[in-house]
């Protein structure tokens, strides 16, 4: 029986920067759970996740000499490494497309099964156009165009909390509107 060989993370990024195949055989093992989970977090669908694990860990091992110990430890900087991928697949146009595409045939299923109103038959536009425009526009985005709270505070440069905080406060305000 062969005792698994294990590294320090010195040792570890010195073989990385060799080109040492088996020392990336020991990353993927040992860290691959944990940035998928980390793309899951920002990429939703599984099959999309798994192929940007993949690119991720081939960005490390073509970037390795990038990777500077002064600011930070491996794995944090493997984890940057993964998290903007994850980030530049979500804002790709391809990713964009498909996702309209899965959503539209997804809204095309609940429209077989629901009667959509018509907003503009029951007021609801014109009860909207009474909350603030910061207001409006997080209803807008989280109802109306599906994104995530997450999401929404990226596009807008927000805090998370704020975000919430202000989506609550219009849903509290639309509730009073609409009795």
């Amino acid at each position: 029986m062969s005792t698994p060989i294990k590294y320090n993370e010195q040792e570890l990024i010195s073989l990385l920067k060799a080109k040492d195949s088996n020392a990336f055989s020991y990353l993927y093992e040992h860290y691959s759970g944990a940035l998928h989970n980390i793309v899951l977090q920002i990429v939703t669908d599984g099959e999309t996740a798994r192929d940007v694990l993949q690119e991720a860990f081939v960005n490390i091992w073509k970037k390795i000499d990038s990777y500077d110990p002064q600011k930070g430890r491996l794995f944090t900087w493997m984890l940057n490494v993964t998290r903007n991928l994850s980030i530049d697949t979500v804002r790709s146009k391809g990713f964009q497309n498909n996702q309209k595409n899965t959503e539209l045939n997804d809204v095309t299923e609940a429209y077989t099964q629901v009667v959509k109103p018509d907003i503009d038959n029951i007021g609801l536009k014109k009860v909207l156009q009474k909350l603030k425009e910061e207001h409006r526009l997080l209803i807008d985005l989280s109802y109306f165009k599906g994104y995530t709270h997450d999401e929404i505070a990226q596009m807008q440069g927000i805090p998370l909390g704020t975000v919430k905080t202000r989506i609550r406060t219009a849903l509290i305000q639309l509730k009073e509107y609409l009795k």
